[in-house]
């Protein structure tokens, strides 16, 4: 028995000595990830020319007015309204970040560091509800703030995400409130 624990303490592992396939496949992998990330680009900037139709986003009024709330969260994207994964690429509004909201008698004012700030006039607000997704991100049903809202003949959808998620009932029922209100002053 001796001689095969012998023969086992003495296998090793076969030294690499073709290096040069070696790095042709770390090379080809390499120019493989870098091809499929510029498409990637491409077609986010195809998606962005397409919705080139969308008119500049709006910035908020100087006398904005008192606030009626404000929120600190992430802001996850826009879509097309009711269809959750058509992201709207076009004025920064598929860029994920940080949004700090403000509701006034004006419209709701979204602050967006290092991305693009807009302003949703009171007019142009149609619905909030909360639900569980929008392209890129899904929670718990519940968890996401979606306002929609009508753009140069579009109705958009916008996702947010409060730091605090307790603050999304209170939004959802004023920013309701706030549009039906404006519904019926402007039937009369």
């Amino acid at each position: 028995m001796t001689p095969v624990i012998l023969l086992a303490a003495e296998k090793e592992s076969a030294e690499v000595t073709d290096w040069a396939a070696r790095i042709g496949w770390v090379v080809g992998l390499g120019l493989f990830v870098a091809l499929v990330y510029w498409l990637m680009r491409e077609g986010w900037k195809w998606r962005g020319t397409l919705q080139g139709d969308l008119p500049a986003l709006p910035t908020a009024p100087e006398p904005a007015g008192p606030a009626r709330l404000t929120m600190s969260g992430r802001y996850h994207g826009s879509t097309t309204a009711g269809q959750w994964l058509d992201r709207i690429v076009a004025h920064g509004l598929g860029t994920r970040s940080r949004a700090d909201l403000t509701l006034t008698d004006a419209g709701l004012d979204v602050v967006r560091p290092g991305a693009t700030d807009f302003f949703v006039p009171l007019a142009a607000l149609r619905e909030a509800r909360l639900d569980k997704g929008i392209a890129g991100k899904v929670l718990t049903e519940g968890g996401l703030l979606v306002i929609t809202w009508a753009h140069g003949g579009k109705l958009i959808d916008s996702g947010f995400r409060s730091d605090h998620a307790a603050e999304h009932h209170e939004w959802v029922e004023t920013l309701n409130d706030m549009i039906n209100k404006t519904e019926t002053e402007g039937a009369r």
